[in-house]
């Protein structure tokens, strides 16, 4: 499996972006999906998650402003990110996990810098 991970770059705040990350390999499919990051300094931590029948959860910090979506036919999984944070600036690491094969994969990351 391999996740390549694409749409970081610089933006100021309350601007938005959008991250993709595709996959490969017919496990995506029932894979549970995650955007973590990882800002200097610190862990990386959950952004959001999506099971592979859709159901989401997210980390309190970004309810309301991030949105994640995946289709299960394109091995996509997208980061909708509206009114970004200078404190919303780390690396994006998009990660397949898939909990009955004990298998996780990550992808290189991309970074997101919000500018005040």
């Amino acid at each position: 499996v391999q996740l390549q991970a694409s749409g970081g770059g610089v933006v100021q705040a309350g601007g938005s972006l959008r991250l993709s990350c595709t996959a490969s390999g017919s496990i995506f499919r029932i894979a549970t999906m995650g955007w973590y990051r990882q800002a200097p300094g610190n862990q990386r931590e959950l952004v959001a998650t999506i099971t592979s029948g859709g159901s989401t959860n997210y980390a309190d910090s970004v309810k309301g402003r991030f949105t994640i979506s995946r289709d299960n036919v394109k091995n996509i999984v997208d980061l909708q990110m509206n009114s970004l944070r200078p404190e919303d600036t780390a690396v994006y690491y998009c990660k397949l996990a898939v909990t009955m094969l004990q298998e996780d994969y990550w992808g290189q990351g991309t970074l997101v810098t919000v500018s005040s």
